[in-house]
């Protein structure tokens, strides 16, 4: 799997929304390799959009052609600043991986001390978090191919994942996983996620 993650602070949230369902309508059609994507907004107007890809050559395909170039030109007017993109390669998937059925989805962006011990520790760790977390349906973790990562996780409900997290609290994970990471992480809810 290839995943690509693009995101931008919102000038017209309006211009946003009827720009996806003209992707939908037009776009999504033609593509090819696509898997799915998962996209959402901030309370503070941060827009994140992850998108699921079968390779990355599948992904140049279809970023390559006239049409996606021509929508994405007329939905730059929706974004304030620059747009920030990662093409990650390296995906690691847990649980369902990217479900299109989720309530809740949290996006996380962080950099990892070691990437490598970073992806055996959450191996190691899946098994217990699946039991402590049953309202987490699934996730991934796209790596930027730099250390930095972009964790996005589906949730059954944004009530179901509070509860999950006061639970998680009381146990040692919370520390075990920040001390794997560099600095601090960036959270993102997406109480309204959209998905294809």
């Amino acid at each position: 799997m290839f995943i690509q993650v693009f995101q931008a602070k919102l000038r017209d949230p309006a211009l946003w929304a009827r720009q996806t369902g003209k992707w939908r309508r037009e776009v999504r059609p033609q593509t090819t390799g696509f898997l799915g994507y998962t996209t959402g907004v901030t309370a503070d107007g941060q827009m994140v959009t992850v998108v699921r890809f079968e390779s990355p050559e599948a992904a140049k395909v279809d970023n390559d052609r006239p049409e996606q170039g021509a929508w994405f030109e007329e939905t730059q007017a929706a974004f304030d600043g620059d747009v920030t993109f990662h093409d990650c390669t390296e995906v690691d998937v847990f649980g369902d991986g990217g479900t299109n059925d989720a309530g809740f989805v949290q996006v996380m962006q962080g950099r990892a001390k070691d990437q490598e011990q970073m992806r055996a520790a959450e191996r190691e760790i899946e098994p217990r978090l699946r039991e402590l977390r049953p309202e987490v349906t699934g996730g991934t973790i796209a790596w930027h191919g730099d250390g930095g990562f972009t964790q996005t996780v589906y949730f059954t409900s944004q009530e179901a994942a509070r509860k999950g997290e006061a639970a998680m609290a009381e146990t040692d994970l919370p520390q075990r996983l920040m001390a794997m990471v560099d600095g601090d992480l960036a959270f993102f809810d997406l109480t309204s996620p959209a998905f294809e």
